[in-house]
């Protein structure tokens, strides 16, 4: 029976009513707008229409362009050169005709006069390495670039302008709509050490035997994407702002000297050719193997290659279908190994290439990290479509390409490696091989969103490396779990808090950001997780991850996209989260203003007759009065007492309209806590509370986030007990990323200092 409930709300609703602020009418001054935190998010987002619909799935009308390319490249291993020669067949799918035709040069990036080399402020540092001052000051730039040789069509030259790392091809008539327009690029790079001027592609030099090992990408003049949202996507490479790409299918020989161990992006078409014997008969077996790698070239093999330097060549041909990039890797001093991995009853081939610098290390855990990657985005988003992924060691490196990734993690000259060395290859490789799904597949924009790849693949990297954590305790050795370095919030709190001037909002363009890693990987992969796990639920959240990842997968989802599917597929309203941690700098401060406890009585009191005689209610029946513990008129003996033993009347009440069944069900609450809370932070949140009683108990409890609708400042709360409460937390969990936890305790938790904390260690 709901009766009492509705009693108690009724009269008790009244009398509190008196005991908080009345909103109050303010005159509308000039210029105002809502700024509440919870409106919509029409003025943020651009209109639905026939290519992205309103529920952020593609609609009717929604199109991509595609690029098929076929290439043959040759890599001049002394010199350090790149030769190629590439056809591309553009295909244009859009409803518009186009003039002309984009390309992006992103090698360009690295010409010794490149605009890029002079977008930073530079100060004299106080010291600097010998090596460091020399190769600023003293030697001449390393001068990359492409060097484009011709552009034909049916052997006819045509006209193009270069701009910074972008190339236009001028048409000798418009592409029209539905058709395909096929043309030749020849050139030539000079190939950047990626070690010394951190680049995402190059090679690394080993002094110690002579040779390099490379790490192949952005090698060929590539199509920039045309769409519906940028048209041509036209955005120089500045160097933080990563890649915007067509999808299509690649046909690429490579020429490599002959002693040369090979991965890269497709399926190789010619192995019995380029593989021996000994490495034939243990890919076989690998394709077999789920619980272990199988090395197909061994160290001790590697190590004999390596005082080879063959003058010989051998060329290795691959193609890959529906990939939007390529990328390949290549050297002498390559260990190969591979292991079959089980992806939702597809075999796939998991893969680590490495040279000797990378063991013990490499050979123990690599491979498996690709493969518990596989699985587990696999299960949050959809099927691994392609046949393989390769992780490569590269000293310094962490990039993406399709099927193949570039990673870091090096053991110490006599091969000890820390447990730092160790998680971060783990998580580098977690987080590479994650790329595959998100831009790779769910293919956004990086060029202008860093966070649509790079933060949604750091909320799915750490539930990957938690459950890698799981699958292979014995990495862990006395942790309890896997040490993620971003995703939980308490994490991003020290970037959270930091100076205003030094963040800027999520939805910014990866090269206006302050600092890079915080706000395009470790925020938004915090704001998802704690959607996930705080807000909506795992079932909730991943129903609409899942639906999000199968609506883009092999499409140029945009963030809005993103933002419309969780909304639409989970039926939760969020523009209030995406408006605070994505358009915001705002953070987290919620606490605990104040705490008072009330008592119900039967006597009449100052504030209760005052209100009764202003309010709307009527001053029928019997009446109910509450009193505060330090009022002056508090009777001590109401303690203790029930509800309805503290009130005659409404025990009256009670026994007039109640069963003794019913009576028997009722809760007679002995206290009411109101409890005021402060809200110093921008961002609006749940309010998440541990509440501890007198006899050491506990309850969990959870206020929605739209208790803040109305006053973004403080909100209040009646708490009834039948117990005595004597400590509320509000976050106990550190489930909102606060940055001020001294507030978030009543009674004020009492912090000690360095002398107290290590009198208590002692202890």
């Amino acid at each position: 029976m709901k009766r009492l409930n509705l009693l108690c709300s009724f009269f008790i609703m009244f009398v509190f009513a008196g005991l908080t602020a009345q909103e109050t009418g303010q005159e509308k001054q000039e210029g105002h707008t809502n700024q509440n935190k919870f409106r919509q998010m029409y003025m943020e987002f651009a209109s639905p229409n026939q290519y992205r619909t309103a529920s952020g799935a593609p609609g009717p009308a929604y199109y991509q362009n595609r690029a098929d390319y076929t290439i043959d490249v040759t890599l001049d291993d002394k010199n350090s050169v790149l030769t190629g020669e590439e056809t591309v067949t553009y295909h244009n799918n859009s409803p518009q005709a186009l003039e002309y035709l984009w390309l992006q040069l992103d090698q360009n990036i690295r010409e010794k006069n490149s605009p890029a080399l002079e977008r930073n402020s530079e100060t004299m540092s106080p010291a600097s390495s010998v090596a460091k001052f020399a190769d600023k000051y003293l030697e001449e730039p390393f001068d990359g670039g492409y060097k484009i040789q011709e552009i034909t069509k049916d052997g006819k030259s045509l006209p193009y302008k270069i701009v910074q790392t972008m190339m236009r091809i001028d048409l000798p008539q418009p592409l029209k709509s539905g058709e395909s327009y096929s043309f030749n690029v020849k050139w030539n790079y000079k190939i950047n050490n990626h070690v010394t001027d951190r680049a995402r592609s190059g090679y690394e030099y080993f002094p110690e035997d002579g040779n390099k090992t490379y790490q192949i990408a952005q090698f060929f003049p590539r199509m920039a994407v045309y769409d519906d949202v940028e048209g041509w996507q036209n955005m120089q490479f500045w160097g933080s702002g990563e890649f915007a790409l067509p999808f299509g299918n690649y046909e690429v020989n490579i020429t490599v000297p002959a002693d040369h161990i090979m991965e890269a992006t497709g399926t190789l078409q010619n192995r019995k050719e380029v593989y021996s014997k000994k490495m034939m008969d243990r890919y076989e077996e690998a394709k077999k193997s789920f619980d272990k790698p199988v090395v197909i070239v061994t160290q001790e093999e590697a190590e004999k290659a390596e005082k080879g330097f063959s003058n010989k060549t051998q060329t290795w041909k691959y193609k890959a279908e529906n990939v939007r990039d390529f990328a390949f890797t290549s050297s002498r001093k390559y260990i190969l190994d591979m292991m079959a991995t089980d992806v939702m009853g597809k075999t796939v081939m998991a893969v680590s290439i490495y040279p000797k610098e990378g063991n013990p290390l490499w050979e123990k855990w690599s491979t498996r990290a690709v493969a518990n990657t596989l699985k587990t985005y696999s299960a949050h988003t959809f099927q691994y479509p392609y046949h393989k992924a390769v992780s490569v060691h590269a000293k310094n490196q962490g990039m993406e390409y399709p099927m193949i990734c570039w990673n870091y993690g090096r053991p110490d000259e006599d091969g000890s490696y820390s447990d730092r060395t160790k998680f971060g290859m783990i998580s580098v490789i977690t987080h590479e091989v994650g790329h595959n799904f998100f831009p790779m597949i769910v293919n956004s924009d990086e060029r202008q969103w860093g966070w649509m790849d790079e933060g949604v693949n750091t909320f799915c990297q750490y539930l990957a490396e938690q459950e890698f954590g799981k699958k292979y305790p014995e990495a862990l050795g006395s942790l309890n779990k896997y040490p993620s370095r971003r995703g939980e919030p308490h994490k991003i709190v020290p970037y959270m808090k930091g100076e205003q001037a030094n963040i800027a909002p999520i939805m910014s363009n990866p090269e206006e950001v302050y600092q890079l890693g915080p706000n395009a990987y470790g925020k938004p992969a915090t704001a998802l997780n704690i959607l996930r796990e705080s807000i909506l639920g795992h079932d909730l959240f991943d129903y609409a991850f899942h639906t999000y990842a199968h609506r883009w997968m092999f499409k140029h989802p945009t963030p809005e996209d993103f933002f419309r599917t969780m909304e639409d597929a989970s039926g939760v309203d969020l523009d209030w989260f995406w408006r605070g941690w994505f358009y915001t700098t705002d953070n987290v401060d919620i606490g605990i203003k104040s705490v008072d406890k009330f008592y119900i009585t039967d006597k009449p009191t100052e504030k209760g007759e005052q209100y009764l005689q202003h309010s709307w209610s009527s001053n029928e029946g019997a009446k109910l009065y509450v009193v505060k513990e330090e009022d002056p008129e508090f009777d001590e003996s109401l303690k203790g007492k029930s509800l309805l033993e503290s009130s005659e009347a409404l025990n009256k009440y009670v026994m007039d309209n109640f069963t003794a069944e019913e009576r028997a069900k009722l809760k007679a609450p002995k206290y009411f806590y109101q409890v005021t809370f402060e809200k110093p932070g921008g961002l609006v949140m749940p309010l998440f509370l541990e509440i501890t009683y007198a006899d050491g108990t506990t309850e969990k409890r959870t206020y929605p986030v739209q208790i803040w609708r109305r006053n973004d400042q403080e909100v209040s709360k009646i708490i009834p007990s039948s117990k005595e409460i004597k400590k509320i937390t509000v976050d106990p969990d550190l489930e909102t990323a606060d940055v001020n936890l001294d507030n978030n305790s009543w009674p004020k938790a009492q912090n000690k200092n360095e002398f107290e904390q290590f009198r208590d260690s002692k202890k």
